[in-house]
C-alpha cells in the first residue's frame, strides 16, 4: 500500500510541474492584452518572430533530444527521426488540404472574405499543441523514472527539465496568440487559444509518468513527429505570410530574432 502511494506521488509531481509549464504558456499569451489595435507591420514582424521560435524549438526542443534518446534506447536514430519528422509533416499536409475543402463546402466565412487566416490559425494551434504533447510526456517520464529508480534519474533533474520547458513555453504562447490577434481575433480569444495549446502538457505528463517504461520507447518518434508538423506550418504559412509587405528584410530579421531567443533558452536550459 505504501509503495503504491509512493509511486502515485511521482505522477502528482509531474502534474504540478506541468501546471507550471502551462501557466508560463499562458503568461506568454498574455502579451496580446498589451497591444491595442494591431499595426500590420508589427503583426507581420510578430508572425516572423513566431516562425523563428518554432524553427528553433523544432530542432533544440524536439529533434536533437529525439536523436539522443533514440541512441540511448538502442534504436536507429536517423531512421526514427526521419520517419517521425516526415510523418508529422505529411499529417499537416493532408490536414491542410482537408481543412481547405471543409471550409469551401461549409462556407464558414462570409462571402468575399479570405479563408486563409482561419486555416493558418487552426494549423498553428494544432502544431504547437502537438509539440507540447511529447514535451509533457518527457516531463512525466522524468518523474516516473524516479519511481523505478532508473539510472540517471533525479528529482532535481526532473524539476529542472520542467522549468526549462516552461521557460521555453513563454515565447511559444506568444507564437500562438500574436498571429491570432493579427487575424482579427479579440485579445481574449487570442489569449484563450494561446494558453489552450499548453493544456495538453499536464495530461501528457501524467500519462508519461504512469506508463514510463512504455512511453519512453515512443518518445523519440513523437518528438520528431511534432518537429515535422511545426516545420510544415512555418514553411507553408508563417514565414510566407510575414513576407507580404514591402519590409521583407525587416520581417526576415525578426524571424532570426525569434530563432535566436528560442535557441538561447533551449541551449542555456538544456
Amino acid at each position: 500500500m505504501l509503495d503504491s502511494l509512493a509511486q502515485l506521488a511521482f505522477p502528482l509531481q509531474a502534474l504540478v510541474a506541468t501546471l507550471l509549464t502551462w501557466a508560463l504558456t499562458a503568461l506568454g499569451a498574455c502579451v496580446v492584452f498589451l497591444m491595442r489595435r494591431p499595426n500590420q507591420n508589427v503583426m507581420d514582424a510578430m508572425l516572423g518572430l513566431a516562425g523563428g521560435v518554432m524553427v528553433a524549438a523544432a530542432f533544440w526542443s524536439l529533434l536533437s533530444p529525439a536523436i539522443d534518446m533514440a541512441q540511448a534506447l538502442g534504436m536507429v536514430p536517423w531512421l526514427t527521426v526521419f520517419v517521425g519528422f516526415l510523418g508529422g509533416g505529411i499529417l499537416l499536409f493532408f490536414s491542410d488540404r482537408l481543412f481547405t475543402k471543409l471550409q469551401e463546402k461549409r462556407a464558414l466565412l462570409q462571402q468575399g472574405q479570405t479563408q486563409a487566416g482561419l486555416k493558418r490559425c487552426a494549423m498553428l494551434v494544432f502544431s504547437i499543441t502537438l509539440h507540447n504533447i511529447p514535451e509533457g510526456m518527457a516531463i512525466g517520464v522524468a518523474f516516473g523514472s524516479l519511481a523505478y529508480g532508473l539510472e540517471g534519474s533525479t528529482a532535481a533533474g526532473a524539476w529542472m527539465l520542467a522549468l526549462g520547458i516552461g521557460l521555453q513555453n513563454l515565447p511559444e504562447g506568444m507564437a500562438v496568440s500574436l498571429p491570432l490577434r493579427r487575424e482579427g481575433y479579440a485579445p481574449r480569444q487570442a489569449f484563450f487559444y494561446g494558453q489552450l495549446s499548453g493544456v495538453v502538457e499536464p495530461i501528457a505528463a501524467v500519462l508519461g509518468a504512469l506508463l514510463v517504461l512504455k512511453i519512453q520507447v515512443c518518445l523519440p518518434f513523437l518528438l520528431a513527429f511534432a518537429a515535422g508538423a511545426m516545420i510544415y506550418v512555418v514553411v507553408e504559412e508563417l514565414i510566407p505570410e510575414s513576407q507580404t509587405n514591402e519590409n521583407k528584410d525587416w520581417m526576415a530579421l525578426f524571424t532570426l530574432v525569434g530563432f535566436s531567443v528560442m535557441m538561447v533558452l533551449d541551449v542555456a536550459l538544456g
